[in-house]
């Protein structure tokens, strides 16, 4: 049996797809497991012990670049696949997986995307009930037992080791604990990201009620990308902070929030890599529905959000045409700092 998963998306939606591989690998132990995945998300697929290889496909690179669905196309159908997930509700993949001669095409049916799967479930949007529980449907359509529904990252060894001694050079006191503080996230959004995030002085008047009242310390995290949100948050802050965005790879990244007591973030990849790795999280959510997009499950977690009449507004992936954003703009300091208390 050889297996292949398909998911162009960002971190986030990637680790709800592990649920699925390890359920296969319990139902196909000597099966070949491959992932067509972006470049994002290849490293820690790579460090997956069921996952034997990973195909890149980034959209921008490869638009107007025809060789290289060429070379995608016939990297693919020389593996000979037996069965496909597709993850990617875009009929482009369904028949790339057709024309390689997969046979067994499972997916969800997007709008009629899915129509050159073989076993699919329709789909108006995700609504009612967690996205992985939505993508282990997909195993139940063809019989595969369900047996686990934990999302799976590996840390590396020598990436434990880089946030070990990235602590030390920072002089962190590690019988005390530390929190991470992501005030970015959201990526895959684009610049419509802004609505995903709580604002950068509430996320410093917090921090300084947290050092406050807790002895511990703060670690600022994100990507490098969010250097300016995240510098712009740094200087609002009344105390000393332990600056680390920019100085992480994606793995470092997890190394150290698995290092942390908890994380306190937005709606976004990163809370799933916290949830992942197995520490407690304070998200922040917005226009989106946590219990569809949340920590899941959700034992550990505490989600923060105003409850407005009007949430969640981003509904079967459309944002709704909002400039107030109020779920977020209303949510008080106070409110999460309630929160925050519950897992220090």
């Amino acid at each position: 049996m050889k297996i292949l998963i398909i998911n162009p998306y960002g971190i986030g939606d990637v680790l709800f797809t592990t649920p699925v591989i390890s359920n296969l690998r319990q139902a196909y132990p000597e099966a070949t497991i491959a992932y067509l995945a972006n470049g994002r998300t290849a490293d820690f697929l790579k460090l997956n012990p069921d996952i034997a290889q990973v195909f890149i496909y980034e959209r921008d690179a490869f638009v107007g670049h025809y060789h290289k669905y060429l070379e995608l196309f016939h990297a693919i159908n020389k593996e000979a696949f037996d069965l496909v997930f597709d993850f990617s509700l875009n009929s482009s993949f369904g028949f790339l997986s057709a024309a390689c001669g997969i046979k067994k095409r499972v997916g969800l049916d997007y709008r009629n995307r899915g129509r050159f799967l073989t076993h699919r479930i329709p789909l108006r949007g995700f609504e009612g009930k967690h996205v992985i529980e939505y993508y282990l449907d997909l195993l139940r359509l063809i019989d595969v037992p369900v047996k686990t529904r934990a999302m799976t990252f590996i840390v590396p060894p020598q990436d434990a080791q880089w946030a070990q001694e990235w602590l030390v050079r920072k002089n962190i006191d590690l019988s005390k604990p530390m929190i991470a503080v992501i005030p970015g996230g959201g990526a895959s959004w684009g610049k419509a990201a802004r609505f995903k995030r709580w604002a950068v002085p509430k996320y410093a008047q917090l921090i300084d009620k947290i050092i406050e009242n807790f002895d511990g310390a703060i670690i600022l995290m994100g990507d490098p990308k969010e250097m300016e949100l995240c510098r712009e948050l740094s200087s609002l802050v009344h105390f000393p902070i332990h600056f680390a965005v920019g100085e992480t790879s994606l793995m470092g990244l997890a190394a150290l929030l698995k290092r942390c007591q908890g994380a306190i973030v937005n709606d976004g990849g990163p809370l799933h890599v916290a949830e992942a790795v197995g520490i407690k999280t304070i998200s922040i959510f917005g226009p989106v529905d946590p219990f569809v997009y949340g920590p899941y499950p959700g034992d550990g977690h505490v989600v923060v959000q105003k409850d407005l009449p009007c949430q969640p507004c981003y509904r079967r992936f459309r944002m709704a045409n909002c400039e107030h954003i109020n779920c977020l703009g209303e949510l008080s300091v106070e409110e999460v700092y309630r929160k925050v208390k519950s897992i220090l």
